[in-house]
């Protein structure tokens, strides 16, 4: 694809995805959205089964789609995954990384099996895919990579210490990303949601005992903002060539707060951290 057709608030037509975490929640979203305008997508998860039934769905949404099996933390798995793609899709015009996973703990009381687990999927799994795609990206001169993080990687609250160091590397890498591809027409977004329904929980570590999955659970399902219109927003957002989308209204309340009242807002988080 030269040139993309693109409309305000709309999705280009003709366009050629790879979504990674597209087994369900925020990936499978990612897919429908992209499925509606006709795309072409590789929905690839480390279940393959779950990527299958996305790429089932993708084709009744009146897209086109492969469901691919890769492990994200493994640079092999996404090579061989972005090879695959490559010849399914011809070229890629958007790359999402939304693959991810959750750990609840302290900094000293989370094992060293669920740092390495954590960081290899979070943080090494979006390193994998900026290293596997962004160099054709370049050389064409066009893309769009849209890199999933949370608002916990902005504001880093307390006893989410692997989640919150794995996502911030994220918000840094895609800020890093924004500043290397100043004048080239590949964009990037950090999109950085709070809660909404999604599977994380499902395959979470750490302290997640039956008491904190409860009171989570009942947060998401709260929030007005579901994964289909993070998704959408996140989108909007890179195809704009805009560099941050924090969809929820809390979210980005919370995020100004700490920049404009950073010793404020640290101990209204230390408070919050002891009532948990």
């Amino acid at each position: 694809m030269d040139t993309l057709d693109l409309m305000k608030d709309s999705i280009p037509k003709g366009l050629r995805a790879v979504v990674t975490g597209a087994g369900g929640g925020l990936g499978r979203a990612y897919c429908l959205e992209l499925a509606a305008a006709g795309a072409r997508i590789v929905a690839t998860d480390l279940n393959e089964e779950s990527a299958k039934e996305t790429a089932r769905l993708v084709g009744e949404a009146g897209g086109e789609a492969l469901g691919l099996v890769s492990d994200v933390a493994k640079w092999e798995s996404v090579e061989a995954m972005a090879s695959q793609a490559e010849e399914f899709l011809g070229e890629v015009d958007l790359l999402v990384n939304n693959a991810g996973v959750a750990v609840r703990g302290t900094v000293d009381g989370t094992s060293q099996e669920d740092w390495d687990w954590i960081m290899g999927v979070n943080v090494w799994g979006v390193v994998n895919g900026c290293r596997a795609f962004l160099p054709k990206m370049r050389a064409r001169g066009t893309g769009y990579i849209v890199n999933v993080s949370s608002i916990a990687g902005l504001v880093s609250p307390p006893n989410l210490a692997p989640y919150n160091v794995s996502k911030a590397a994220v918000v840094s890498l895609t800020e890093t990303l924004y500043c290397e591809l100043a004048g080239t027409k590949v964009n990037v977004c950090v999109v950085c949601p709070t809660f909404f329904r999604t599977d994380i929980l499902n395959s979470g570590r750490g302290e997640m005992d039956d008491e904190v999955l409860e009171r989570v659970g009942a947060v998401m399902d709260r929030s007005r903002v579901q994964a289909p219109e993070v998704a959408r927003r996140s989108l909007q957002t890179v195809f704009r060539g805009k560099l941050y989308c924090i969809p929820m209204g809390k979210g980005l309340l919370g995020w100004r707060l700490k920049r404009l009242l950073p010793r404020w807002f640290h101990g209204w988080l230390m408070a919050r951290g002891a009532r948990d």
